[in-house]
């Protein structure tokens, strides 16, 4: 279970150039190369072993067609405390080396739990090395970022699962076909929130590294980001800047935000598009806060029928960049983020038709008229954990070779959503519609906005040319 440190000196050796094709193919890869057998359990590392990657250990105990074999991070003392936390009586090798786990364990598939930051750079890496990706979302920075990795997964044949779990949740796919099959009829509007998004971190004094990481952890952590001095806040609060996430604080764009606008993805059969305009409706409150009730945010009177009430406790505190935002979608539907966080869906949307409204939230729904929810195909809530069934997607698919529920063209395009939230914020123009082209993926009129499509990433992490 021994780790080599991996210095600067390493990572740069490791650029866009030396890893052009992939930098090593273990030879269990070769001889497995996605043909796991039907009957085999299929063997997985996680990769970042935070909150999240704790949740992925609990909820996915009963997907029996799968084995966590490995656990990595590059900062090493979390390896030791995620095995006391949740894996005593596993026999998981640890690293804090993607690379050398991925040449010594013999792996069919990774999780990518780490910072969003990090996400591209080590999915492509994993997808070089053979693996196939189940990537946390959201699954990029930016959305050129997010192109880059969707290539990847198409020249390489990688299976792709990104972590937008509703897509994978019986009730919810019911209530999408639903609107995606005409029961509302023609939609004409859809109703989802106004999120959070990210702050701009501000130069801080160093503070001394924690014990017990390797040389170079920091560095590693950092990524394509600014390397900055050491600070616990960009540690441990990285997704409430703008460097390092989209707004992944709880009510945040991309934290939240991905769910609920996947949701509208699905409803509306738009997975592999986007809106062809967005409109920033209102000057940006840097300070804004939830817990203002929005007229139309739910299906019902004020009260009845809001799906919303297991995280409204969540939404209310929390305090950021706000500004309603309008997209309209080539058929005319109008996606209006002009919801709040103290009623309504948080997770997910109101689809509003010529005959009625549809509330989908996460395993919970609200209609008007109520007889919508009536037919005999509607599985009711869920009866294991929520991720589960996601996962279970992924390994299935891994077996078959076939597009999981949340493949990683549909995370793209849920993701990007979230950023043309951001890039018209910081851009400000009020009022103005910004024409975006979905199949280019860039805005038409307005070359600032194209500015913040991409960033300049730090040398040594460039992403990795594939083909």
């Amino acid at each position: 279970m021994g780790r080599n440190s991996w210095s600067r000196r390493d990572v740069l050796k490791a650029g866009a150039a030396a890893l052009a094709v992939p930098y090593f193919v273990p030879s269990h890869v070769l001889a497995r190369n996605g043909n796991v057998g039907a009957n085999d359990k299929v063997q997985v590392g996680i990769i970042g072993l935070g909150g999240r990657a704790r949740s992925i250990v609990s909820e996915s105990k009963d997907v029996t067609a799968m084995q966590i074999i490995a656990i990595c991070d590059c900062y090493a003392p979390m390896g030791p405390r995620f095995i006391n936390d949740v894996g005593k009586d596993q026999k998981w090798a640890m690293y804090d080396d993607i690379r050398e786990m991925f040449d010594k364990q013999k792996l069919d598939g990774v999780f990518i739990e780490t910072t969003t930051h990090a996400r591209a750079w080590i999915a492509i890496t994993a997808m070089q090395a053979g693996l196939d990706t189940y990537i946390e979302k959201p699954m990029c920075l930016t959305i050129a970022e997010g192109r880059e990795m969707v290539k990847a997964a198409r020249k390489l044949n990688r299976v792709t699962q990104v972590g937008t779990q509703q897509r994978s949740m019986p009730i919810n796919n019911f209530a999408s076909d639903l609107v995606k099959n005409g029961a509302l009829g023609k939609i004409h509007t859809v109703i989802a929130p106004n999120f959070v998004g990210p702050d701009k971190w501000k130069p801080q004094p160093e503070q001394p590294l924690p014990p017990g990481g390797r040389e170079g952890w920091w560095d590693r952590w950092t990524n394509q980001a600014e390397m900055r001095p050491y600070h616990p806040e960009l540690h441990h609060g990285w997704a409430r800047w703008w460097d390092y996430d989209g707004g992944g604080l709880c009510f945040g764009v991309t934290g939240w935000g991905t769910h609920s606008y996947d949701q509208v993805q699905r409803a509306l059969g738009t997975c592999e598009t986007g809106p062809v305009e967005v409109i920033l409706e209102e000057a940006v409150n840097p300070t804004a806060e939830t817990g203002k009730f929005i007229s139309g945010t739910t299906v019902g009177e004020v009260g009845e029928e809001d799906t919303g009430t297991d995280y409204h406790q969540m939404a209310r505190p929390v305090r950021g960049p706000r500004a309603k935002v309008t997209m309209k979608f080539a058929n005319g539907t109008l996606l209006k983020l002009h919801g709040d966080g103290d009623r309504g869906p948080g997770l997910g949307a109101i689809f509003i038709g010529d005959k009625g409204k549809l509330e989908i939230n996460r395993n919970k729904l609200a209609a008007n008229p109520k007889e919508l929810l009536k037919s005999p195909d509607n599985p009711g809530p869920i009866t294991r954990p929520e991720t589960a069934y996601h996962i279970e997607n992924w390994i299935d698919c891994i077996k078959t070779r076939k597009r999981c529920n949340a493949d990683i063209e549909y995370g793209q395009r849920s993701s990007s959503l979230c950023y043309l939230v951001n890039i018209v914020r910081e851009v400000g123009h009020v009022g103005e519609k910004l024409k975006w082209d979905p199949v280019a993926e860039r805005f038409t009129n307005c070359d600032e906005a194209n500015s913040y499509l991409s960033r300049p990433r730090r040398k040594g992490y460039e992403l990795p040319t594939v083909g």
